[in-house]
C-alpha cells in the first residue's frame, strides 16, 4: 500500500531495480481510431500528453502494472506497445495516491480522464526503448507527436519505414475510416443519404487534428500542414502553394508561401516566397537533407536543391540544382562571410556552394547567364504578421 511520497520513490526505485528494467525514451497512452471492419488494423493513434526523457517514475508504475497481470516486457526490444485495461488504471492510480489532489502531474490527470470514460481495445500505453525504425503504427505516431510538439529536434528520429505501416485511409471531418469499409457499403450508405464528406485520402491526418499551434502561429489552410510537421512561433503558413510535411518545419518565425518538403529545416526570419519550393531528400537532391539558413529569401517560383547558410537570397523563377553551374560574382565579399571557403574558381557548381552564407543567386536578364554574387539586401519578416 502506497500512502506517501516516501512509499512511492520506495516503490519505483524497487521496479527499477528489477533484473533487465529499461526506462524508455520516451512513451506515452494512445486512443486508437481502429478500422470499421478490421478491428487489428489501427488507422491513427492520438496523444494527449507524451514524455520524452521525462516522468520515469510514471512508466516504471505503467510497466508494473502490465507486470501484475502477466504481461510479458521485453526491455531489449526498441518499442513495447499494449492495450489498456481497466485494472491497469486503477493500479496505477492506486500507486499515485500520494499525487492525486496535487495540480501539474499530467500524465495522472490523464489516467483520471480515460478511467471517466475507459472502453477495452480503444486506449494503448505506448513506449519507444531505442530510436529505431517503428514497428507499429502507435509508435510512428509517438514519433510524429515528439516532433510536432518539439520535444524533439527535427531529424533526430528514425522514421524510416513508416510510410509502409501507416494505412491510407479516407478522412472524414478529421476522423479516419477505413476505406475498405466505404467500398463495402457504399451502395448502403449512398442510398439512405449516409455517405460521408471525404476530406482526403492519405496515410497521414493534418497537424491541426493532433497539434494546437501556439499563440503567434498561423496556419490559413489545415491541407497545407502534415502531421509530423515541425512549426516554431510566430511561423505564418499561407494558403494557396504552401505546405509543409512531416519531419520538417520552422526552427523561428517565417513566412511560408511555398513547399516544404520532407525533412528540410528553415531558419528564423526566413521568407519562402509563393510557389517557391525546397526539394526533399526523395526529390532530386541525392538523399542530401536541405537546411535553409536564417534571413533567407526564397523568391516566387524558386527551386532551391542545396543547403543554404545565412541571409541568402534565390531570385524568383531561379532553380538552384546541385549540378546547376553559376558564374561567381563579389569574391572578396563573399569571402569575409565565408572565411573558411576558398573562392578559386569563376564558375561553380550549386553543390559546391552549399551551406555557405550571403549568396544572391540570380540571372542575367540579357546574357541569360546564372550568377551567384554577394546578397546586398537585408531580409526581414513584417512583424505585424508575425
Amino acid at each position: 500500500m502506497i500512502n506517501s511520497k516516501e512509499d512511492f520513490l520506495l516503490f519505483v526505485k524497487q521496479i527499477e531495480q528489477k533484473q533487465g528494467y529499461k526506462s524508455p525514451k520516451a512513451f506515452g497512452i494512445a486512443r486508437l481510431d481502429r478500422g470499421q471492419i478490421n478491428k487489428n488494423k489501427i488507422l491513427q493513434a492520438n496523444f494527449a500528453f507524451v514524455n520524452f526523457e521525462q516522468n520515469y517514475a510514471s512508466a516504471a508504475i505503467m510497466f508494473e502494472a502490465f507486470n501484475k497481470r502477466g504481461v510479458e516486457i521485453d526491455f531489449n526490444a526498441s518499442e513495447f506497445v499494449n492495450v489498456l485495461k481497466l485494472e491497469d488504471i486503477e493500479f496505477a492510480l492506486s500507486c499515485f495516491k500520494p499525487f492525486l489532489e496535487e495540480e501539474g502531474h499530467q500524465n495522472i490527470d490523464l489516467l483520471k480522464i480515460i478511467k471517466e470514460s475507459f472502453k477495452d481495445d480503444e486506449y494503448a500505453f505506448v513506449c519507444i526503448f531505442e530510436d529505431k525504425e517503428p514497428l507499429s503504427v502507435e509508435s510512428v505516431y509517438l514519433k510524429l507527436y515528439l516532433i510536432s510538439t518539439k520535444k524533439v529536434p527535427l531529424r533526430s528520429l528514425n522514421l524510416n519505414g513508416a510510410f509502409g505501416l501507416l494505412s491510407n485511409v479516407a478522412w472524414s471531418d478529421d476522423k479516419p475510416i477505413e476505406l475498405e469499409y466505404l467500398r463495402v457499403n457504399q451502395m448502403k450508405l449512398k442510398m439512405k443519404n449516409q455517405y460521408p464528406k471525404i476530406d482526403f485520402v492519405d496515410k497521414f491526418p493534418r497537424f491541426l487534428s493532433h497539434i494546437i499551434p501556439e499563440e503567434n502561429t498561423r496556419i490559413l489552410e489545415s491541407s497545407k500542414v502534415r502531421m509530423g510537421a515541425h512549426l516554431a512561433a510566430g511561423t505564418t503558413i499561407m494558403p494557396g502553394a504552401s505546405y509543409v510535411n512531416f519531419n520538417s518545419g520552422t526552427t523561428g518565425a517565417c513566412m511560408v508561401e511555398g513547399r516544404i518538403s520532407s525533412s528540410v529545416i528553415v531558419g528564423e526570419g526566413t521568407d519562402i516566397g509563393g510557389g517557391a519550393s525546397i526539394l526533399g531528400v526523395l526529390s532530386g537532391t541525392s538523399g542530401n537533407a536541405i537546411s535553409i539558413g536564417k534571413s533567407c529569401l526564397l523568391g516566387a517560383n524558386s527551386v532551391t536543391g542545396i543547403p543554404l547558410g545565412d541571409n541568402c537570397i534565390v531570385d524568383a523563377g531561379i532553380a538552384v540544382l546541385e549540378g546547376t553551374k553559376f558564374l561567381l560574382k563579389d569574391k572578396d565579399k563573399l569571402q569575409k562571410v565565408n572565411k573558411d571557403f576558398e573562392f578559386s574558381k569563376d564558375m561553380y557548381k550549386g553543390l559546391e556552394l552549399q551551406g555557405l552564407n550571403g549568396l544572391h543567386f540570380r540571372q542575367d536578364s540579357i546574357s541569360g547567364a546564372m550568377i551567384v554574387g554577394f546578397n546586398k539586401k537585408a531580409i526581414k519578416l513584417n512583424e505585424d504578421l508575425h
